[in-house]
């Protein structure tokens, strides 16, 4: 299944459930973590860009993006530590 599919999956999901009327707090939830993950990827994005001049490059991936957006800066500072030292 591509990305694209997946994704208008999840909007459809989403907006079906406003019409319908979902409980707010579980959709305050969903939105804080699209946030979130939204968050994760721009940081993947800038550290791949300015990362390039030092040899630095972090793939952007489900895992990558849940860890950076969740964890933040240190996030992302264990993920280049992994990849400076471990790989």
């Amino acid at each position: 299944m591509s990305s694209t599919v997946f994704i208008s999956i999840i909007v459809g999901l989403i907006i079906i459930l406003l019409l319908v009327g979902a409980p707010v707090k579980p959709m305050k939830y969903i939105g804080q973590a699209t946030i979130k993950l939204g968050i994760g990827m721009l940081f993947l994005f800038f550290i791949n860009v300015f990362g390039g001049a030092i040899g630095l490059h972090i793939p952007i991936n489900i895992f990558t993006v849940f860890v950076s957006g969740f964890l933040g800066v240190f996030g992302i500072g264990s993920l280049a530590a992994i990849h400076l030292f471990v790989l």
